[in-house]
């Protein structure tokens, strides 16, 4: 599909939908700054890139350079073209990038779309510079009550149940030279109020609601809606873990 009509289609569905307006990243970018340092002429390798929105704000915020690693056509199309992020077909199985390449490596929401993290980890362990750390923004099993679609659509909480555990993902990378360092929720605005996180919703570019049957979507936009007539301008804060491994 990524290379079609509908995948094209998708790709916008889910920049308009999914991601995060910049002003609603300043906690994430206090997280990254604290967990490693990142300075103008550096390399950021951000695997499953998406449509680019961390790859460009890694540009913006520290200067740094970014191999931005996504295997949609559709979704590379995507990615802002600028000097400073050079976009690659590939998957984190299989990174298209030399060895010792980078200073960091970035997994946003995507490491419970991998298949096999065990060979994630040694191919990151092969792309990075030693001591180099890998910064995973995810939700895990058992942690993602201040989600802000699970507050309304509790139901998804038995998808986020199918994704690698914490610990599954700290034995797969220690085992590759990646041993645990830390692990912190992170707030961000996911819209600038609850209005408009309503208004953005788009259930089929949403892996999480679509998991969840008719009925159960349709009560939880309705308790949305309620809670929108209720403070319309209500913060919209979600919360998702990072997970460092150096």
């Amino acid at each position: 599909m990524t290379g079609t009509a509908e995948g094209r289609a998708f790709a916008e569905e889910y920049r308009e939908a999914r991601e995060i307006p910049r002003a609603g990243l300043a906690d994430w970018r206090d997280a990254i700054a604290a967990a490693v340092d990142l300075t103008p002429g550096r390399t950021v390798l951000d695997v499953g890139a998406g449509t680019g929105a961390f790859a460009s704000a890694f540009g913006d915020w520290f200067g740094v350079r970014v191999l931005a690693v996504e295997p949609s056509d559709a979704m590379r199309a995507l990615i802002p073209d600028t000097p400073d992020i050079e976009v690659l077909p590939g998957r984190a199985e299989a990174l298209p990038v030399p060895d010792g390449c980078a200073d960091a490596a970035w997994l946003g929401s995507v490491i419970h779309h991998v298949s096999d993290p065990a060979a994630a980890a040694r191919e990151l362990r092969r792309a990075l510079k030693p001591g180099a750390p890998v910064l995973i923004r995810n939700s895990f099993p058992g942690r993602c009550e201040r989600d802000l679609r699970v507050r309304f659509f509790p139901e998804t909480a038995r998808i986020v149940d199918t994704y690698p555990t914490v610990e599954q993902i700290r034995t797969a990378f220690a085992a590759a030279g990646f041993p645990y360092v830390a692990l912190r929720s992170v707030p961000q605005q996911s819209a600038a109020n609850l209005a408009q996180f309503a208004d953005r919703i788009r259930r089929d570019s949403d892996a999480k609601l679509r998991g969840i049957t008719d009925d159960e979507f349709r009560r939880g936009m309705a308790r949305l809606r309620e809670a929108v007539a209720e403070d319309p301008d209500q913060p919209a804060t979600s919360w998702m873990d990072l997970l460092v491994l150096a």
